[in-house]
């Protein structure tokens, strides 16, 4: 089932979310709806608190070099926290909270990451590149920041006005 991702400045957005305790039936079942959600909103990354769910899970499919998205490239990542931390990369990020912006963002290149899978089996892995980016900023919505947080003050303000044209736009039609 699509569900509905909410989009700024929803409040439900910079909530902190909460350790998830039960892997069972029903977490199953959500984990499979935030897929088809990200999939059919042409994401490559969703936290569960984009869709008003404050827990923190986060999914991330990376599109292969024909550009399609593999369901066997999942990664579902349920209670994350990263061990190490090395490198800096510099990505253009868009998300799907913050629709049509997208901007530059300093990350760590490389991550090491332990967190759970939809088993409650703990895993720890080492994520480079996108993979490394897209993670990070789906783990930035599991506490409650967004990335245009880490934007610059001028660039924050260019958001900032370009969100009141395009809701002026949408009212006027």
């Amino acid at each position: 089932m699509v569900l509905e991702v909410i989009h700024y400045p929803n409040k439900i957005l910079r909530q902190i979310s909460h350790k998830v305790n039960k892997f069972d039936a029903a977490l199953h079942a959500f984990l499979d709806d935030m897929y088809e959600t990200m999939i059919q909103k042409n994401g490559v990354g969703l936290a569960a608190i984009q869709v008003a769910k404050p827990i923190r899970i986060l999914l991330v499919n990376i599109p292969r070099e024909d550009g399609a998205q593999y369901k066997e490239d999942l990664l579902e990542v349920i209670n994350p926290t990263i061990l190490k931390t090395q490198g800096e990369i510099v990505w253009n990020e868009g998300c799907l909270s913050v629709p049509g912006f997208y901007e530059d963002v300093s990350r760590f290149e490389t991550i090491t990451l332990r967190y759970q899978d939809r088993d409650g089996n703990f895993i720890e892995s080492t994520f480079g590149g996108f993979m490394s980016v897209a993670i990070q900023h789906e783990m930035d919505h599991l506490n409650g920041i967004l990335f245009i947080d880490k934007l610059s003050i001028l660039k924050r303000k260019q958001f900032e006005k370009e969100l009141k044209k395009n809701k002026r736009l949408k009212s006027a039609t």
